[in-house]
């Protein structure tokens, strides 16, 4: 799995025209499936999200994660972070996964973030043409790949 992680004021996911699924303060989270993904992926990824150190403490530090501060999370599906471009300048998308292995582990994804925070998250919804709005705040942006544990 690889995971865009961008810590947000506020990220709203719209479908034809009308707002899906919107967050305050947070972290919207592009993440991407591939077939060699298992639970063992979403269990380590699912952790890291919830416990990565990015948000602000009392003197201004970057040393509490979206659980300490009582921040949302929004989890977006998108196929295009498997992109492979070494071969001319269209993208070829064959390491992404398609719908029947893909849409459960989202699913799965979708549960495990829930119960890692404690809470409901919000979702895009799979296959659908989103549009998607974030206020990044900093910005802080972290790229993470199940398959490269940096």
């Amino acid at each position: 799995m690889r995971a865009i992680i961008q810590r947000v004021s506020s990220a709203s996911v719209t479908i034809d025209g009308k707002i899906h699924s919107q967050i305050g303060k947070g972290l919207l989270v592009l993440v991407g499936i591939e077939d060699a993904d298992t639970d063992e992926d979403i269990q380590w990824l699912s952790g890291k999200i919830v416990n990565l150190r990015i948000f602000d403490d009392a003197d201004g530090v970057m040393n509490e994660s979206v659980i300490e501060q009582g921040g949302e999370i929004l989890l977006v599906s998108q196929f295009t972070l498997h992109a492979s471009y070494k071969k001319g300048n269209r993208p070829s998308y064959i390491k992404a996964s398609k719908p029947d292995h893909a849409v459960p582990v989202y699913e799965k994804m979708i549960k495990q973030l829930s119960n890692d925070l404690g809470k409901a998250i919000g979702t895009g919804v799979f296959g659908a043409d989103m549009k998607v709005a974030l206020l990044n705040d900093g910005p802080v942006t972290i790229f993470m790949d199940t398959k490269n544990r940096e």
